[in-house]
């Protein structure tokens, strides 16, 4: 098994993502891993995908070299284990407020002793291969890549509890809503944002973990960003690159007769 994502970080490297929301095909992870992305954030919590399309962009997406993430609507063991049973290497829970609360949702995707996630048959990250299931076990809890957002004001506040969690690999930032609940909404430049992105990376290195972004998408803030720690970057999204893209187009057409 051979999570890219979770490699990079390991290695303490810039790990790049894309949203997906429009995408519904599964040579969708081919396509961006050409384009130079580490991983999938395959969103159902915002959009109208269902477990189907997600699985099999999930499985696909291994054997393209891009990992496969799921951020789940809500905190429901079924959304995520069920997920992780059909083809994701990782999971992103929205809207985690507390230690209590990040810490059942790590023990739903680790195998015992770990966690409590409940066993299955033949798993596709192992190739659907018959292996000891204590190996199945450790190899899958080895390779997880659980990713926790903070998007409120408490949660920033409890990011020290939040981070020392075992099992936690990513803190990631959900800055558009911290913004809304701030009342800055899209004003990602605030300092209180950046009080928010700088207490985030130093619990983030205190416990070992990685500090990610979400929500901001102008590139020089990006850089800021990055330059102060970010490591676990959401860097758009299908539909955004999509848009962008062919208005330029049309832009340009329109532009030759005037």
């Amino acid at each position: 098994m051979k999570n890219i994502a979770k490699e990079k970080i390991v290695k303490n490297e810039l790990c790049l993502g894309v949203g997906l929301r429009q995408s519904r095909t599964v040579d969708i992870g081919k396509i961006m891993a050409t384009c130079g992305y580490d991983w999938l954030f395959i969103d159902m919590e915002h959009n109208s995908m269902d477990i189907d399309i997600a699985t099999q962009i999930s499985v696909a997406a291994q054997d393209a070299g891009i990992t496969p993430i799921v951020r789940v609507p809500d905190f429901a063991h079924h959304h995520a284990t069920r997920v992780l049973d059909c083809g994701a290497m990782g999971v992103v829970f929205p809207h985690v407020e507390n230690a209590d609360i990040a810490k059942k949702l790590v023990s739903y995707c680790l195998y015992p002793p770990r966690g409590h996630r409940s066993m299955t048959g033949v798993l596709p990250q192992l190739d659907f291969r018959q292996q000891p299931i204590a190996d199945v076990a450790n190899t899958i809890n080895e390779n997880m890549l659980i990713v926790i957002m903070l998007e409120s004001p408490e949660a920033i506040e409890n990011v020290e509890t939040i981070a020392a969690i075992d099992g936690v690999d990513v803190v990631l930032i959900g800055t558009n809503d911290l913004c809304m609940e701030m009342g800055i909404p899209g004003d990602y430049s605030n300092p209180k944002v950046k009080d928010a992105y700088f207490k985030v990376i130093e619990a983030c290195k205190k416990y070992g973990k990685t500090p990610g972004m979400g929500g901001v998408y102008n590139e020089a803030l990006m850089s800021e960003y990055i330059k102060m720690g970010m490591k676990f970057i959401l860097s758009g999204s299908d539909l955004s690159f999509m848009m962008q893209s062919a208005s330029q187009r049309s832009n340009k057409l329109r532009s030759f007769i005037k």
